[in-house]
């Protein structure tokens, strides 16, 4: 009888968990555009569009330097690239295969493997934008100073951690009941426009307008990155203890949720999805 060969190197099943991965993430990555390069160009268009539009009305309501003495561009960079790398990931894990997916019939593939490659696959197209987009600033209009790049790198990677484990929650969620998660994670998406902070900084907030946003996570992150970012501003309303915390609790949850869910698969769920 013939069988397949399996080696018995002790790394064997976790290379061939990271090439599962790698190959699935390459699927998604190809899933808006078939080039792969075209999917990367129309997510760095949705984020210039993104932070032109905040430009221009920032400037139109003469609050342009209002923010944090330093380059605004910056500062409206700093709050937007947060804010499209935890929604997108959010969305990302959200929509990835689930256990009623045809997907899974091939072998190995697994829900977790599928979540991986959807989170994998955000980030790195989400920092691919960022560094064309920074690149490009820097060559052509202004020199781009970040007074502790290790900091900020260590906030945009907690920032994908929490999008990860916001959208393991409403994957888990997901097939229990599809329209209602659908519409509180896109409230939850829509409140985030204005909780993020990504417009103002906490400093600059009154104690009883700051209630009113430091539940939010990502409000923290938005504030500990600019101040990782400019040397003027150093952010005494915020900290990471609670993102981090917040970001640990939803990913047992949702880890907790998606076993549930998919040992309790059924094919009838994929069409509800």
């Amino acid at each position: 009888m013939l069988r397949a060969e399996q080696s018995t190197f002790v790394l064997a099943p976790i290379a061939r968990t990271w090439s599962l991965i790698f190959h699935a993430a390459v699927r998604e990555v190809r899933k808006e555009h078939g080039n792969a390069l075209m999917s990367i160009f129309i997510n760095i268009l949705q984020a210039i569009i993104f932070v032109s539009v905040f430009f221009v009305m920032f400037a139109v309501m003469g609050i342009a330097g209002a923010g944090i003495r330093g380059d605004f561009l910056m500062y409206i960079l700093s709050g937007v690239f947060l804010f499209l790398v935890f929604n997108k990931t959010m969305t990302a894990v959200f929509m990835s295969e689930g256990p009623a997916s045809p997907m899974m019939k091939h072998a190995n593939m697994n829900t977790m493997i599928a979540i991986c490659a959807a989170a994998v696959s955000t980030f790195y197209i989400q920092l691919l934008s960022i560094v064309v987009i920074l690149l490009f600033y820097h060559i052509g209009w202004n020199q781009v100073e970040i007074d502790n790049l290790n900091g900020a790198v260590k906030v945009f990677i907690l920032t994908w951690l929490s999008g990860v484990a916001v959208g393991m929650m409403f994957l888990g969620l997901k097939p229990w009941a599809p329209t209602a998660t659908r519409m509180i994670m896109t409230i939850y998406s829509r409140v985030n426009m204005f909780a993020s902070g990504k417009m103002f900084v906490a400093n600059g907030l009154p104690s009883m307008m700051l209630v009113l946003f430091t539940w939010n996570p990502l409000f923290h992150l938005i504030d500990q990155m600019r101040g990782y970012i400019f040397i003027n501003y150093t952010p005494r309303n915020t900290n990471l203890d609670y993102p981090i915390w917040v970001t640990l609790a939803c990913l047992a949850i949702g880890l907790l949720g998606e076993y549930y869910t998919r040992n309790r698969a059924s094919l009838s769920w994929s069409a509800r999805d």
